[in-house]
């Protein structure tokens, strides 16, 4: 169990509670938990920190700060401190970057096996004035030959072993080029405000892992609204949007062909789709299984454009499918035809599902439309299929959607127009209207 400091000596406060260096100390205190309470972001509270220390005559050169995160593509991010610039230069490190020889080497990792051990906050120092002897790590190497002369790092753990949801903590290295360098009121000053500072941190990483998180599994808008505190049950709206929706043709064959090589199958398509999308501001809403669906959001001043947007989006992604299956016929793996239905109508979005369990999502006829649609791409042999009411709105011509008659869709009482997508020209051409 954690047991906060209750005395002056826990506080890192010198004898003297009302001594300049004191004083320094409880400012930063202040500072560090209003910033903190206020919603400061990491990279504010890390470079307020710096300033702050330059402005109570620290002869800060250099200061960084690093933190692990939860995040499907980055596994921690920092900051860098520099004098010269007066600014902080941001980094941030992809899964795997833990066994490269620059992290292997780091003076970080030393710091974290040393909590691994069950250290609480360790920290190290390495006095560079006195020479190249103490330079037992690459890093401190680099930083004598630019001029430092002195090395100050520590690890604060989150948690008991350290909290993956808020990053499992923060670890920190502050340099001088100061002759002698960091006198023992500079350390005292480090070492006695960093606990608040990283307290704030701590703060912000949990802010910033929920909102990757819900993101990264809702969709960025619809993470965005339930982050906001959009999370009443039945607390819907009504939209207008261009459905998509894709769907893997003959998947169950291509399950039971090839089962291990599933996972990676899908992550190729569906990133491959979702790449169209990205750039193009629609949001995936959620995989189903090996289907996919989409929105984009439309007003009215903005209507024909966004469908016509949409178009483009699903002529690229056919261009990219046709490329990823040439690409696995090519290394001998199965490859995965995909079929896509657009369609525009009204739909609700919001919250549906029980009291425990909520999904952020759209619900309509519409919906159900645009998938009915997409299973009609088999039988008439082709694979991107638009409604009319997209067609209509879009205000394309026969040029680059080629009317395919009316069809009846499962479930839906009238025959519905039925156009395809022409995909036989090179995407972001100019479309006519």
């Amino acid at each position: 169990m954690y047991d906060p400091p209750t005395s002056r000596q826990d506080l890192g406060l010198p004898e003297g509670f009302d001594s300049v260096l004191g004083q320094r100390i409880i400012e930063v205190h202040r500072w560090a938990v209003r910033a903190g309470l206020g919603g400061a972001s990491a990279h504010d509270l890390f470079d307020g920190f710096c300033q702050r220390l330059v402005a109570d005559d620290v002869p800060l050169w250099r200061g960084s700060v690093a933190m692990r995160t939860l995040h499907p593509q980055w596994s921690g991010y920092g900051y860098t401190w520099h004098r010269h610039l007066n600014a902080l230069q941001p980094d941030q490190w992809a899964h795997g970057s833990e066994t490269s020889p620059v992290w292997q080497k780091s003076t970080f990792l030393h710091l974290v096996r040393r909590a691994e051990a069950g250290e609480r906050t360790p920290a190290m120092r390495r006095a560079l004035f006195t020479g190249s002897e103490v330079c037992d790590f690459p890093v401190l190497d680099e930083l004598l030959a630019a001029g430092a002369t002195d090395y100050f790092s520590q690890l604060f753990v989150f948690g008991e072993r350290g909290d993956p949801a808020q990053g499992s903590g923060v670890v920190y290295s502050f340099s001088t080029d100061r002759l002698g360098g960091f006198n023992d009121d500079d350390l005292t000053l480090l070492q006695a405000s960093l606990p608040a500072l990283s307290l704030a941190l701590k703060a912000h990483a949990g802010y910033v892992i929920a909102s990757a998180l819900l993101q990264t599994y809702l969709g960025g808008d619809a993470g965005r609204r339930v982050h906001a505190g959009a999370i009443e049950r039945g607390s819907v709206e009504r939209i207008r949007a261009v459905l998509w929706y894709a769907d893997i043709r003959g998947f169950t064959a291509i399950a039971d062909a090839a089962p291990e090589l599933l996972i990676e199958l899908l992550d190729q398509v569906f990133e491959v789709l979702t790449q169209s999308l990205r750039k193009r501001g629609a949001q995936v809403l959620k995989f189903l299984g090996d289907g996919m669906l989409a929105t984009f959001p439309v007003d009215d001043a903005n209507c024909a454009d966004t469908c016509r947007t949409a178009l483009d989006a699903a002529g690229e992604a056919m261009h990219a499918i046709a490329a990823l299956n040439a690409a696995r016929a090519a290394q001998g793996k199965p490859v995965a035809p995909v079929d896509l239905a657009l369609h525009l109508g009204d739909v609700l979005y919001g919250n549906v599902g029980a009291v425990d369990r909520l999904d952020f999502t759209v619900i309509g006829p519409a919906v159900n439309e645009v998938a009915r649609i997409e299973a009609l791409c088999e039988p008439l042999n082709r694979s991107v299929l638009v409604s009319a009411e997209l067609a209509a709105a879009s205000g394309t011509s026969g040029e680059r959607l080629r009317p395919l008659g009316h069809h009846t869709l499962r479930g839906v009482r009238d025959a519905r127009e039925i156009y395809e997508l022409v995909i036989d020209r090179q995407p972001g051409a100019q479309l006519t209207s």
